[in-house]
């Protein structure tokens, strides 16, 4: 594949070596207005990097658009003369709509939204996908990139902004509980170094057991609950004090935060 990333910043960057370890790629154009901060990604092969959007357009059949929203409307307009029909355009941009796309370069672009998360640094991005008519077309092509850089989901775009929350604000949810976790094992005796990795591991094999099986929490919690035991004690406190609850209510809470910030860009 022909890709360019359009405006390579952290999650660009991201993305980028994503594609590069997985051999995803036939070339990758990378754009940034400062490319000495890109300079690294030199050494690959089959690697450009520029600060002219125009000609990583003009040579890649693939645009990842990883920008400033203030600067996305800006781009698209400098490059939409030269979009044909082998573009595939995939906007990582958080709360920028189709239909705004859509006004810049036209609804007979084969266009995608992707809404990855900070794992996708690591090759563990939970990536929620939606697309124009069109774009519906090319989504296969979306999925082959970013399941290469973790899973991917697609979803209508109306769920974008719930996907937000538990996806990429989840990444800050999960680390909270990791460091709860954290801070009780280093009040039960185990040093900051043993806690954190303790707490880590632990989460780490509590998700993989799930994928694994595909079983329901209460499931694997049921194989660790015995009659008057310790587990099931922990648990009932939590609970009688909002674990749930309050992990509940935060999310609620950041998405009527997230559809009051785009209420206003509206």
């Amino acid at each position: 594949m022909k890709i360019a990333i359009i405006g390579t910043g952290n999650l660009g960057k991201s993305i980028a070596k994503g594609l590069i370890t997985s051999d995803a790629i036939t070339h990758l154009y990378l754009t940034k207005r400062k490319t000495s901060e890109i300079s690294d990604f030199e050494s690959y092969n089959n690697v450009t990097i520029t600060n002219d959007n125009a000609v990583a357009v003009q040579h890649s059949d693939i645009l990842i658009f990883a920008v400033q929203p203030t600067h996305f409307e800006n781009i698209l307009k400098s490059i939409a003369h030269l979009l044909t029909e082998k573009h595939v355009l995939i906007s990582t941009i958080t709360g920028y709509s189709i239909n705004k796309i859509e006004a810049v370069v036209g609804s007979d672009q084969f266009i995608i939204r992707a809404m990855p998360n900070t794992a996708i640094a690591v090759g563990k991005s939970m990536t929620c996908l939606c697309s124009n008519r069109y774009g519906a077309e090319r989504i296969k092509i979306a999925e082959s990139i970013f399941n290469r850089l973790g899973n991917s989901i697609c979803i209508p775009e109306t769920q974008m902004q719930a996907a937000t929350v538990v996806c990429a604000s989840g990444i800050a949810f999960w680390m909270r509980l990791i460091r709860a976790t954290t801070q009780a094992a280093i009040q039960l005796g185990f040093d900051a170094k043993e806690a954190q990795k303790l707490a880590m591991h632990t989460s780490e094999g509590a998700a993989n057991l799930l994928i694994a099986t595909g079983n329901h929490p209460e499931e694997e919690i049921d194989k660790v609950t015995t009659p008057k035991g310790c587990t099931i004690e922990g648990l009932n406190e939590m609970e009688h004090n909002g674990l749930s609850s309050s992990l509940i209510q935060g999310m609620v809470t950041s998405f009527k935060k997230i559809n009051m910030i785009k209420e206003e860009q509206i």
